[in-house]
């Protein structure tokens, strides 16, 4: 009868401690956010250390994708998702030898507005929204505008990105082998996803 019991208490023990990690998760209102938003300029944000609420802070990334920190001063987080940018704080506050082991947590505030444009052959030429809670790639841009007219050049699709540092880089999407299912190896811009600010431009094909 002991064993049995003991047993039967141990089922319950296990079922509360799984009903709580649930809850938990349920109770996090930023998890899907904590793993694919894409920190943008201008977001509103706020990073805390546990057990260091002198740590704690409310701050808004700025023009070149910097915040500003207790102890550390400026640190780039902008195009880093929120689980980067907390290992990035995190491991600031080791290497700069103020805390051991600190444990950061980074949560979207304010959402600054994600926009991006696509141009030229494309049938509905515009700028569009960004989701905020879920990753947006170039194909699902061509889509939602209509899909690329009959002279595009879907082969050599541009993404024109600005960086922190003012400087501009642009990358070549082969959409028509993305449409197809086709993986190019030598091109990884294939697998690209949007940043607010992104500028697709869909070239003509010369006949």
């Amino acid at each position: 009868m002991k064993s049995a019991a003991s047993f039967l208490l141990i089922l319950v023990s296990v079922f509360c401690c799984v009903g709580q990690v649930f809850s938990a998760e349920g109770n996090e209102p930023a998890t899907k956010k904590n793993y694919i938003h894409t920190l943008a300029l201008a977001d509103r944000i706020r990073v805390s250390v546990f057990q260091e609420e002198d740590l704690t802070t409310m701050t808004r990334i700025d023009a070149r994708g910097r915040i500003n920190l207790p102890l550390l001063g400026e640190v780039t987080v902008g195009g880093l998702t929120v689980v980067e940018a907390q290992a990035v704080i995190q491991n600031s506050y080791k290497t700069g030898r103020y805390l051991r082991n600190p444990q950061v947590t980074v949560n979207v505030e304010e959402y600054a507005p994600r926009e991006v444009s696509i141009q030229g052959q494309i049938r509905n030429p515009g700028r569009y929204t960004l989701p905020i809670e879920s990753t947006f790639t170039v194909v699902e841009l061509v889509t939602k505008a209509g899909g690329i007219s009959d002279i595009g050049k879907g082969s050599a699709v541009s993404v024109t990105r600005v960086l922190p540092d003012g400087s501009k880089k642009i990358f070549v999407i082969d959409v028509d082998n993305v449409i197809k299912g086709k993986k190019d190896q030598k091109n990884d811009d294939n697998t690209l996803l949007l940043q607010p600010g992104d500028v697709v431009y869909v070239p003509e094909r010369l006949i």
